[in-house]
């Protein structure tokens, strides 16, 4: 076994015993990282910072202070703001922008020890469900089964392909509508959507500012507790950062699940749903009840308007974060011809600056905000988000302690196959996760077995807010139930 493909919870223990040094880690990591370029995950590599980073780790491991992540190797997703290093969420727009700051995510995680190995590729401001969006070029899926390229998903396709490839030992991720939970089900791995305001949003590139929620990408559930801890607490810069305690999620690993309410939503079983799919839930649903939990058949009557009240808020919120993208303070500035005004030069540099799906969703998102349609559109899917989240708040209030559904509706597709035809049938792949969401829930999935192809398929655990630590102990089950170890063979 490589260093690279440790966990976690592995490499802290060898850490620790002083079997490796953080050094060794990390230069493994480096060279995986290296060979795997055929992947387009990273985007912007920094071996000198990983290398500073990962003696000073050694120094404190050395001197006995060394918190659970000091040492681990990463990749950060590109939407997060980086000190000095390119941050640009994968839009030319922002073209050369190097922040004098640090997010709050990246500088808790620094603090605790972390080694950041580079900047990961992802959908342009975290628009997308492919990873085609992105100004880099595609990222692609380790997995493989026939000549075809593979999406990794999106947004987080970048860092869903460097952790499935052990191109590092895990990586951040941002959820909008699922764009954690489904690059980490089409790579196999494990990706948690922590509760709204449970992780600072503070200098993550905004998309959907009451949406957005960063959270990691590892490959085990007992990884996701370890580093979901390092990166959450209360963030002053942030006003939607809860203050509340952050509990010890590895401890709250038991494995004993007897008696806990798992609820299976009737809504979720849609019209045209793959046998496959059908077939991987009744499997999960049967893993937790041999593990003592009590199944029971709950309804969440509004999650067919989901989809549409999602397209509505996220780009019209997105119209308006995106409005700073000007061309006047920093990014991209389009050249302008003689008699050009300020209103050409915004127009030219957002031309310039937005690839097509930033632009469409911009305009979206503008229309329904707009004098005559703001409450035939925007005000009518608000009113819908709100039901939404009294369907989730009464299934709990029934004492469901977590819904089980599908994490995605198919494995896998081909790079090229869905983003060209129509985006609504992209917007489809999230039509499992975006209720999490709008209901600001924390949602994990979790690889659980592969599709007649040999694609990883996974399911999603939603839990009660700010329930993390019972869900991560939910999915802890679930993965040691399934035994999902299967990898990808490596042709990159």
């Amino acid at each position: 076994m490589t260093l690279n493909t440790l966990t976690i919870a592995e490499a802290r223990d060898a850490l620790r015993k002083g079997e490796t040094t953080a050094e060794d880690l990390t230069m493994a990591c480096l060279t995986a990282m290296d060979a795997g370029d055929a992947l387009g995950a990273y985007v912007h590599k920094t071996p000198d910072i990983a290398l500073d980073q990962a003696r000073a780790a050694d120094a404190r491991i050395k001197a006995g202070d060394a918190p659970d992540m000091c040492g681990i190797p990463l990749g950060i997703k590109d939407l997060f703001c980086t000190k000095g290093v390119p941050s640009q969420a994968a839009s030319n727009i922002l073209r050369g922008f190097r922040p004098e700051y640090e997010s709050t995510v990246t500088a808790k995680l620094f603090e605790a020890g972390a080694v950041m190995l580079g900047k990961l590729n992802m959908d342009e401001f975290a628009m997308g469900s492919s990873n085609e969006s992105s100004c880099y070029g595609n990222a692609v899926n380790p997995w493989k089964v026939d000549d075809r390229l593979l999406t990794p998903g999106g947004s987080s396709g970048g860092s869903a392909s460097a952790v499935a490839a052990d191109l590092c030992l895990a990586a951040t991720g941002t959820d909008t509508g699922g764009s954690i939970r489904q690059p980490a089900a089409f790579t196999g791995i494990v990706g948690i959507k922590p509760t709204y305001g449970r992780v600072s949003r503070w200098g993550i590139i905004a998309y959907a500012s009451s949406l957005d929620q960063a959270g990691p990408m590892t490959k085990t559930v007992r990884d996701a507790a370890i580093m979901l801890g390092a990166m959450a607490g209360h963030d002053m810069k942030d006003s939607t950062c809860a203050d509340i305690p952050v509990p010890d999620f590895e401890a709250a690993l038991t494995g004993d699940i007897r008696g806990k309410k798992i609820g299976i939503p009737r809504e979720y079983r849609m019209d045209g749903m793959p046998a496959e799919i059908e077939k991987l839930w009744n499997d999960g649903t049967a893993m937790l009840k041999d593990a003592g939990a009590e199944i029971v058949d709950i309804s969440l009557p509004h999650t067919k308007y989901a989809l549409p009240a999602y397209y509505v808020i996220a780009p019209a919120e997105a119209s308006s974060n995106l409005a700073r993208y000007d061309g006047v303070r920093y990014g991209h500035r389009a050249r302008l011809a003689q008699g050009d005004g300020i209103v050409d030069m915004y127009e030219k540099t957002r031309a310039e600056g937005f690839g097509p799906e930033v632009q469409r969703r911009v305009m979206v998102g503008t229309y329904v905000l707009s004098a005559g349609f703001y409450d035939a559109y925007y005000n009518r899917a608000r009113k819908v988000r709100a039901l939404i989240k009294r369907d989730f708040e009464e299934a709990f209030a029934a004492g469901v302690d977590a819904i089980l559904t599908p994490a995605t509706p198919s494995s896998a597709f081909g790079l090229g196959e869905m983003a060209s035809a129509d985006p609504v049938e992209m917007y489809l792949n999230d039509v499992f996760t975006v209720t999490v969401n709008l209901a600001g829930l924390p949602g994990i999935s979790v690889p659980v077995g592969l599709d007649s192809k040999g694609l990883p398929l996974g399911l999603q655990l939603i839990g009660r807010p700010w329930d993390e630590a019972g869900l991560l102990n939910h999915a802890h089950v679930l993965e040691r139930a399934a035994g999902f170890v299967a990898k990808p063979e490596k042709w990159w």
